[in-house]
């Protein structure tokens, strides 16, 4: 599902108009951005999961092309942690059939 379609079945779910449910998902996305911003910076939705911040300590890789070792530098990434009610729907919705084994 890309934006445009969130942004359809926002839309459709909520009975609004396109346009009212893209400024939404806008603000939404918006809201969390500018939080994440923050050095403590946390959005937690629950039931569906937690945006947070993390920092990555530089560490030593190695070029795939060359198999050289590079630095690559310490930063700041976004997170994402399921909620319990994600993680069961999603584990429910991937779950083999009673009875089949997976390969």
């Amino acid at each position: 599902m890309n934006k445009s379609e969130l942004i359809d079945a926002i839309a459709k779910d909520a009975g609004i108009t396109k346009v009212a449910a893209k400024a939404a998902l806008e603000s939404f996305i918006s809201n969390v951005t500018t939080t994440l911003k923050k050095k403590d910076g946390k959005v937690s939705l629950v039931g569906f999961g937690t945006f947070s911040v993390a920092e990555r300590a530089a560490r030593q890789g190695i070029n795939p092309a060359t198999k050289k070792p590079i630095n690559i530098e310490a930063k700041t990434v976004a997170k994402f942690k399921a909620g319990a009610d994600l993680s069961a729907a999603v584990a429910s919705a991937n779950a083999p059939a009673p009875g089949k084994k997976k390969k």
